[in-house]
């Protein structure tokens, strides 16, 4: 199997695993609560991206068992360390804002952001889609890291 094949494999692999992880996996607790400042926050943000590694780990063995892609251990390890690593500092929040400020997205960040009128927060916030395409560029990167 070639390298980009076994890249696009891993690479869908990884990102099947990260919208389950991120929308099913992860409780309503971590969810809430992994943004927090603080131990609850850092340890619901552990917890989160644990079961998240979890989960990424299950999709590479089902492609590795059932398609017979060929994956080192040691790249599946040092690729998972890069996703899981990234995903800790997206999902702690304030990193993130912090990026998307020094960036100039500061206003886009904020789309969709509750306003003092008490108006309730959705999935098609600013912050959202920044947190999502953070996640994404980094799997292409673990992507790269394991395929290579």
């Amino acid at each position: 199997m070639t390298a980009p094949a076994v890249f696009a494999a891993v690479f869908v692999a990884l990102y099947v695993a990260h919208q389950v992880a991120d929308h099913w996996v992860q409780t309503d607790h971590q969810a809430c609560t992994k943004g927090a400042p603080g131990w609850p926050g850092r340890i619901a943000c552990a917890a989160h991206v644990a079961s998240y590694t979890a989960t990424a780990l299950v999709a590479l063995a089902a492609l590795r068992y059932t398609l017979h892609v060929p994956l080192d251990p040691w790249r599946v390890a040092a690729g998972l360390t890069v996703s899981a690593v990234t995903h800790y500092i997206a999902d702690r929040r304030s990193p993130l804002r912090w990026l998307a400020e020094r960036l100039g997205a500061a206003r886009f960040y904020q789309l969709g952001a509750c306003r003092d009128s008490g108006d309730k927060p959705c999935l098609g916030t600013g912050a959202y889609a920044l947190d999502q395409s953070f996640h994404y560029a980094w799997l292409f990167v673990a992507a790269l890291v394991i395929a290579s």
